[in-house]
């Protein structure tokens, strides 16, 4: 869906299709990142986001029946992005608002439509989809395959999806409750190798508790139900359950596919990588995906020339995806490891020491940043080059604001089209450029956030159409712009991208 309203955006007709008749009414997915705020607010949908959400003002660990540290987290972004705080947004409710505003744009999304097959001829993709048992085929410039972790489009493509899965048996419970957790901040239990936390739905006493089930429980998964599983967060965290809304069990996995693209056919979120719900990267991963596709899509669209600039899709993506996996199957599993060192740390150490770290402000800045996904880069894409201060082609282009704090820089991306920033003096020849190439200049009066963002004076930025930086030149130099500019093709028409054909 946020593939399909960034294309709308960019004027690219879309089609949506899926199997089931219904959307979602239950999720496990719960957490808006920053960086994915970010997106939306550069097309008009991040304060819809948050309103509709709710802001976790601090992290609360528990030991022994006891509360053993709380942790403000609300403004731990400061300085950081204009969302610097942890967001609480179920998936199914964020679906409901991605539909209202595809329906809006004119798209509806298509019910009891199953892809079955598809054919790359080269110059299009020939996909052929059942609806409501008739069968029918047509063809289509390219396939993104945002079809789960079985993944249809990945098993056509022949794209292994290689990993494992864990052997703990998970739940998660949407409830009613009362008890000290249920005050809209975020509990997590760290008595036994189990897991239990408590993640607030608001301030009215409604909770998604989502733990670990034990092996002697977990046999019998078929016949499971809440009254099993929830004696441990009545006893430990003393929560009284007035209401279970719904349960389910579910397995994690950890899987990355080996390739995101093959031809005109793509794959994105839970069909090209899934992985542990630690940290709360699944859901943001995904769009993270569409919205990086998207732009590149249009532009092969407005010029088949520019074709090449998909080939940074798999890249880009692919390298995040793995290095995610691998470091939340590291956290997940000191999260549920039986060992006795694993168990101090849980216990004893981590309440001991988390207070602390996050009062060091390099150490709430590092894990707001890896959280966040503000600090995913794509450094090594064929599309990065140079840098000016501490920012690299590839980086996302760091937020500043004026002193009030209100947005600065990052409203210039609300055009959703390649700019060049230019934080102090543009050097003679960049405004020829700017209105040779179309290409828009913004220029920022100096500021000191500018440098303890990593901004160099004077020094340009070209800033792609997802906020990243793709080329960064300390010398501010005409010519070495226009250079990029001509290496990737990228022409007046495709900045403004105002046009799609089909």
């Amino acid at each position: 869906m946020v593939l399909a309203l960034w294309l709308t955006r960019f004027g690219v007709p879309v089609r949506i299709i899926d199997k089931l008749a219904l959307s979602g009414t239950t999720s496990r997915a719960l957490a808006i990142q920053a960086r994915t705020l970010e997106y939306y607010q550069q097309m008009g949908l991040a304060q819809a986001v948050v309103d509709l959400g709710h802001k976790v003002p601090a992290l609360n660990l528990w030991v022994k029946h006891r509360q053993a540290a709380r942790v403000p987290i609300e403004n731990l972004g400061r300085d950081l992005t204009p969302f610097p705080f942890p967001l609480i947004f179920p998936q199914d409710e964020h679906e409901t608002l991605l539909i209202g505003r595809l329906r809006e744009a004119g798209v509806e999304v298509e019910r009891r439509a199953e892809m079955l097959d598809f054919e790359d001829l080269g110059s299009e993709v020939r996909v052929t989809v059942r609806t409501d048992g008739a069968t029918d085929t047509r063809a289509y410039a390219y396939l993104a395959g945002c079809d789960g972790a079985r993944s249809r489009v990945r098993e056509v493509l022949g794209a292994g999806f290689p990993g494992g899965t864990y052997d703990h048996l998970f739940y998660v419970a949407d409830v009613d409750a009362a008890g000290p957790p249920m005050n809209g901040e975020l509990h997590v239990d760290l008595d036994d190798a189990d897991f239990l936390a408590v993640f607030p739905m608001g301030a009215t006493g409604r909770a998604r508790l989502i733990g670990s089930v034990r092996d002697d429980m977990a046999k019998d998964q078929e016949h499971l139900n809440f009254e099993d599983v929830q004696g441990r967060a009545i006893r430990n965290l003393r929560v009284e359950i007035k209401r279970v809304n719904w349960f389910s069990t579910y397995r994690v996995h950890h899987r990355v596919a080996q390739q995101f693209r093959k031809g005109r056919a793509f794959l994105l979120g839970d069909a090209a990588h899934i992985h542990s719900p630690v940290g709360g990267q699944g859901m943001n991963t995904g769009i993270g995906d569409a919205v990086n596709l998207a732009w590149k899509l249009s532009a092969a669209l407005k010029d088949s020339s520019t074709a090449a600039l998909l080939d940074s899709y798999e890249p880009e993506r692919i390298a995040f995806a793995r290095r995610l996996v691998a470091t939340t199957d590291q956290a997940f599993t000191a999260v549920i490891s039986t060992g006795a060192f694993a168990r101090i740390v849980r216990t004893k150490a981590l309440p001991a020491i988390a207070p602390a770290l996050f009062r060091i402000a390099a150490m709430r800045k590092f894990m707001f940043r890896t959280v966040s996904q503000t600090s995913v880069n794509y450094r090594n894409s064929p599309l990065s080059e140079g840098h000016a201060g501490s920012v690299r082609g590839g980086d996302r282009l760091p937020w500043v604001s004026t002193a009030d704090g209100a947005a600065f820089n990052f409203a210039a991306l609300a055009a959703m089209n390649w700019q060049m920033h230019v934080y102090g003096a543009a050097a003679p020849g960049l405004r020829a450029l700017s209105d040779g190439r179309r290409l828009p200049l913004h220029e920022f009066a100096w500021q000191a956030a500018m440098k303890r963002a990593g901004l160099q004076r004077n020094a340009v930025y070209v800033v792609r159409p997802d906020g990243y930086v793709a080329l960064a030149d300390s010398q501010g130099r005409a010519a070495t712009i226009g250079a990029y500019l001509d290496k990737h093709k990228i022409r007046a028409a495709l900045i403004h991208q105002e046009f799609m054909h089909a």
